[in-house]
């Protein structure tokens, strides 16, 4: 593990045993980049993106919590891609590499916590192994009466033409051909499979309850500021996502997984 920058953001890179990289920004925990051991980026990145914390960032793995999008009074997509996590744990051994990240209430910037005053401890532990990684979310009720909230690890992929990539595994019985811009929900079957540029990957959750599909074609990418008007065919988003609003007690923990694994 090293401590490197993103932008002007602080961040740590783990180095797997097999050369793999992973590289979190503190702000947000946010997964910037994921290079498997043979140099390939599988993460998209907005060129456009903030990287000095005045904004989310644009790209990679967004953190959302406790608000989805919005789908309630808070602030959209929550707090905590907002705010800065504290590293808590690394290591390595023969075959992985590890780093965990943890976010209390007393983190978030005091604007953004007035808007959801509840006591609560999150945990986000990457860890790279041969040809994957996994992310662990987890988030416990610390305080003393229960709270709702929502969850989602709103993955970013790259890929070399949105329009050739294909996913696989829906409750649909096709496989989905994207094109147009598209902002889906789908009942989440464990595993999903996408193909893309002579790869695929397989995607693998466990403890959410959706995915969500995204992209927001020529018209959506022009009118966002923080992403370049041909973006939007380079990356698709596909999250495993709590979309709706569900109560933990207090004392409680939830625990969210999320694996990419590239299959030969």
């Amino acid at each position: 593990m090293k401590m490197v920058t993103f932008g002007d953001l602080p961040a740590v890179c783990i180095t797997a045993p097999d050369g793999a990289e992973a590289t979190i920004a503190l702000y947000g925990a946010h997964l910037a980049s994921w290079k498997t051991s043979d140099g390939r980026e599988r993460l998209f990145m907005s060129e456009r993106s903030p990287r000095d914390g005045s904004a989310a960032i644009r790209g990679g793995v967004p953190v959302i919590f406790p608000q989805f999008s919005t789908r309630g009074t808070g602030q959209r997509h929550g707090v905590a891609r907002l705010s800065h996590w504290r590293l808590v744990d690394h290591g390595s051994d023969a075959t992985t590499a590890w780093a965990e990240f943890a976010l209390t209430q007393h983190d978030v910037p005091p604007a953004l916590a007035a808007g959801w005053p509840h006591a609560f401890a999150l945990t986000l532990r990457f860890t790279l192994r041969p040809g994957a990684i996994d992310m662990r979310f987890t988030v416990t009720n610390t305080g003393d009466a229960s709270f709702d909230f929502a969850a989602a690890l709103h993955t970013y992929y790259a890929v070399d033409d949105f329009t050739r990539t294909v996913l696989e595994g829906l409750p649909e019985a096709t496989p989905l051909h994207f094109g147009p811009k598209l902002d889906n929900i789908y009942a989440a079957p464990p595993e999903l499979a996408l193909t893309h540029d002579g790869a695929k990957l397989r995607l693998q959750q466990q403890g959410f309850t959706e995915w969500v599909v995204w992209n927001p074609g020529a018209e959506g990418a022009a009118a966002l500021n923080d992403m370049a008007d041909d973006e939007w065919q380079r990356f698709v988003c596909i999250e495993p996502a709590r979309v709706d609003k569900g109560a933990l007690a207090a004392g409680a923990t939830w625990t969210g997984d999320h694996s990419i694994t590239v299959t030969p």
